[in-house]
């Protein structure tokens, strides 16, 4: 960090710094274990804004502005508050390589990279990289997969019911056609559902997370309207070393079962109450045995929730497939932090252990 790091002992943001890590910031592991310079080819493929003249600034490196992504991922936060916290923060800074007095993209020029991203439909590729990483790392797919969807709301839209019918069937309302603004500001990608008497407008993140790490493997965005069972055979895993497949009831089907078998998987698929037909004391105990291993999926989301995955603030399609992409490889980096944390301190513990003159 130049300016800040590189001078031991003569800044007095080293000291800071150093005070930093003995308090536990994961942001110096998360950038020793991720390969960040693996992904620099992606992300050159996105268009650069073509410059005004033949002078100006020059444009912004595309890895700054993909981990200032990410800490804004990480954080939850607007893209204001974003480059505000940049600005601010000694550990954000340390984290883009960036020197007090070195420039800090602003707002708009973030949310142009974002728009940029979502263009070339690059999340996908950035994803599947990371994914490669994963293997690499050790933490390839095992022991089963857990599928399983929620529900990422947006801002609430109050339509006609005539203007919501030519949404849903892909109109565009004349009053919006004549007012560009107004249209900029209606999403109609998102769709309106409801489960469980509840209502809700948004999208649905679909994931397969293996059964051994936690990891998120396969993912799908659809609009909140597109039932679960829909996107079962997208997320399999065929990289997965086990055959077991786990599920909730939402996802029982013939239909499915036989797909499952014809693939060579061993259906996990929680049991389904029929009209009339309630399921058999044998059914219900296999379902709660089904649970304990259904249930590890849940805790992918609950970390969603922590970045504010279950919310979005953008408008389309494309921009929440940026959005909940990048949520999905932060996760999975977290996960893999938490991973090196345990592992430190086990061999921190056995070194304390061998030092022990242990009684004969």
């Amino acid at each position: 960090m130049a300016g800040l790091v590189g001078q031991t002992g003569f800044f007095p943001g080293d000291r800071r710094l150093r005070e930093l890590d003995l308090l536990g910031d994961g942001l110096p592991l998360l950038n020793r274990l991720i390969p960040w310079e693996r992904f620099r080819p992606i992300l050159e493929s996105v268009p650069k804004a073509k410059p005004k003249g033949p002078g100006g600034r020059k444009p912004y490196d595309r890895m700054l502005l993909f981990k200032m992504m990410v800490l804004q991922q990480l954080h939850n936060l607007s893209d204001e508050q974003t480059e505000y916290q940049v600005r601010d923060r000694l550990s954000f800074q340390r984290f883009l390589g960036l020197g007090l007095e070195e420039a800090v993209p602003d707002h708009t020029t973030l949310w142009l990279f974002r728009e940029s991203l979502a263009q070339a439909k690059l999340t996908e590729r950035l994803f599947t990289a990371f994914h490669a990483f994963l293997r690499e790392a050790g933490y390839a797919a095992r022991a089963g997969q857990i599928i399983d969807a929620s529900f990422v709301t947006v801002p609430r839209q109050r339509l006609h019911r005539k203007k919501r019918e030519q949404v849903n069937q892909g109109e565009t309302p004349q009053t919006w056609q004549d007012q560009p603004a107004k249209r900029r500001q209606k999403d109609t990608d998102a769709r309106w559902t409801k489960k469980n008497g509840r209502s809700f407008f948004g999208y649905k993140n679909h994931i397969n997370v293996d059964k051994r790490h936690k990891l998120i493997h396969q993912y799908m965005v659809t609009d909140a309207a597109v039932h679960d069972s829909q996107c079962l055979e997208a997320l399999l895993d065929p990289e997965n070393q086990g055959v077991q497949v786990f599920a909730d009831s939402a996802y029982r089907s013939t239909e499915a079962e036989q797909m499952l078998c014809q693939k060579g998987y061993r259906s996990q698929i929680h049991e389904k109450a029929q009209r009339n037909r309630p399921l058999t004391k044998a059914q219900e105990l296999a379902n709660t045995r089904r649970s304990h291993h259904r249930a590890r999926v849940e805790h992918a989301f609950g970390a969603m929730v922590q970045q504010g995955g279950k919310f979005l603030r953008t408008i389309g399609m494309a921009r929440a497939e940026v959005k909940i992409g990048i949520t999905h490889a932060l996760c999975s980096s977290c996960k893999m932090v938490a991973f090196q944390n345990n592992r430190g301190t086990r061999n921190k513990i056995r070194a304390v252990i061998a030092t022990l003159q242990l009684p004969q």
